[in-house]
Order: structure tokens, then C-alpha cells, then sequence
């Protein structure tokens, strides 16, 4: 039977779990904030960087080809994930949707090379007989997605030039609401040229359609970089919100468990506490009745 002692232990046992809870509520409330505002910014340097590509489109010369059409031949993934638990099935989902994805692409050889953001994605993935090439930590702020950007620009142009992967693919959770997510799916190559010929024909805001300077390939050929750049960091800032989105949700469910169980504590606690008072009493009263009739 358990004493009030014990009970009182379980209770604060559980506030102590409550106050925790609670704490990591409000952190990855700020978080998603935080992230939802740098895929805000990031939306503006993405404006700057297709009003860039309209201008190169518009001047292209005469005969030069946007991109090359070729049967693709291999197949190259980054997948978001976490590094951190206590988010439900965020990288569970994201996983077997890349690998329900990667098997349906239209690639020639179907091992794809898969890079990882996440280290428990990347056991994920290996649980799913999917071989990670390489894995990167998930960045701990705004400011770390940059580096983490680059490094992975960096690899994917060792697969272009090393391994001649000429379909690369971001596999990332976007939030859908303030706790809710869903898995989804960006292409960085081959380049979208319905996307492309729609810049190239839509009328410039101006009168007059500002001129290149330097030649016409190596300013697509940056700007494009700066297209790759900015879906990766997209993708990272949707990623890290919808992952604290995923750990929000997690904790509001642990925090309504808590509270049941606390209820049930107290409740537990409180008839506990009557028993002995009530035993306490009736100890009392049998006492006395024992002094008052000693010849009993």
C-alpha cells in the first residue's frame, strides 16, 4: 500500500517533469518564430536573386541554351532530419518519404548518393538499408545555417564533377501549422525551365532593362549558386521550424499526460490522507473509550 510519503514523492516527481515540459514548450515556441523570420528574410534576397536571373534570361544570346536536355542518370538526395528526440515521428516520416521518393525517380542507376542533416535521420535511413555518403549536424541557431549551406553546396559540386550526378533532389518537413508538418520535396537539378521561361517572358517593371557587364554565362552560372543557395537555406529554416513544431506538439501531449497524472496523484494522495485521519480518529476515540470504561 502506498504511504503518503511516497505519493507526496510521486508528486513532485511530476512537477519537477511538468516544469521541464513547460520550459521546452516555450523554447520551441520562440524557435519556430525564430525560423519562420529567417524563411521571411530569405524570401526578399530570393526576389533579388530571380529579378538577377531576368535580366540574364532577357539578355541571353542569341543560340545559347538555358540547360541540356539529357536522360539523367544518377541520383543525388540531402535529407533534413534532427539530432535531437522528443519530436514524435519527424524523422521517421521524412525518411520514408525519401526513400518512397528516390525509388520512383526517373534515374538510369538506382543507387542513389544521399547526404544527411541529422544524425538520427542519417540511423533512420541506415534502419532502411539506405546508405548515407555523409552527415552534417543540424545547426543550433539561424546564424549556423549559412556554414552548414555552404559546406553542402561544396559536396554537391563534387558530385557533379566526381560522380557526374545530374539529378540532386532536398527531401525536408515544411510546417503546415503551429504544431502540424508534412514531408515534402524540392529539386535542385535538372533546372526547372518552365520556371526559367516564365522569368524570361514576364515584362520587366521598368522602362528600361538594366545591361550585363561581364559575360552572360558566368553571371548565370552565379546566379544559379545563389538559386541552389537559396533553396538550401529554405530548406534548412522549414526544417528546424517544423521540427520544433513537431517537439511543440510532442510536448503539449506530454504536458496534458502530466496533468492527468497529477490529477490522479493528488486524488490518490488526498484519499490517502483521509484514510489516516479517518484511522487517526477512529485510534482516538477507541482510546478513550478505553480510559473512560477501565472495567470494560
Amino acid at each position: 500500500m502506498e504511504t503518503l510519503e511516497s505519493l507526496r514523492r510521486r508528486i513532485r516527481s511530476a512537477q519537477d517533469l511538468q516544469s521541464v515540459v513547460k520550459t521546452m514548450k516555450s523554447l520551441a515556441a520562440v524557435s519556430i518564430r525564430q525560423y519562420e523570420r529567417a524563411a521571411q528574410s530569405l524570401e526578399e534576397y530570393n526576389l533579388v536573386v530571380e529579378k538577377g536571373l531576368h535580366i540574364a534570361l532577357r539578355s541571353r544570346p542569341e543560340g545559347v541554351s538555358i540547360a541540356e536536355e539529357h536522360a539523367q542518370e544518377r541520383l543525388g538526395a540531402v535529407v533534413f532530419g534532427s539530432d535531437q528526440g522528443m519530436c514524435g515521428q519527424f524523422n521517421e516520416r521524412i525518411a520514408s518519404f525519401a526513400v518512397a521518393q528516390m525509388d520512383r525517380a526517373p534515374v538510369r542507376r538506382r543507387k542513389p548518393s544521399i547526404l544527411t542533416v541529422g544524425l538520427r535521420v542519417t540511423a533512420r535511413l541506415d534502419d532502411l538499408n539506405q546508405p548515407v555518403e555523409g552527415a552534417f549536424v543540424v545547426p543550433n541557431s539561424v546564424a549556423g545555417i549559412t556554414e552548414q549551406v555552404q559546406e553542402i553546396l561544396l559536396h554537391i559540386e563534387a558530385w557533379r564533377a566526381e560522380q557526374q550526378i545530374d539529378r540532386i533532389v532536398l527531401f525536408f518537413n515544411t510546417q503546415t501549422g503551429a504544431a502540424a508538418y508534412e514531408p515534402q520535396m524540392t529539386s535542385l537539378l535538372p533546372l526547372d525551365l518552365d520556371w526559367l521561361h516564365t522569368l524570361e517572358e514576364t515584362p520587366w517593371p521598368s522602362k528600361v532593362l538594366p545591361t550585363l557587364r561581364m559575360e552572360w554565362e558566368t553571371v548565370f552560372a552565379a546566379l544559379i549558386r545563389e538559386h541552389f543557395f537559396v533553396s538550401l537555406y529554405r530548406a534548412f529554416a522549414q526544417s528546424l521550424a517544423s521540427e520544433n513544431a513537431a517537439r511543440l506538439a510532442a510536448m503539449q501531449t506530454a504536458e496534458r499526460n502530466i496533468e492527468e497524472k497529477l490529477d490522479e496523484f493528488n486524488a490518490r494522495y488526498q484519499r490517502q490522507r483521509q484514510n489516516v485521519i479517518t484511522n487517526e480518529l477512529l485510534d482516538i476515540v477507541a482510546g478513550f473509550e478505553a480510559l473512560s470504561n477501565p472495567t470494560g
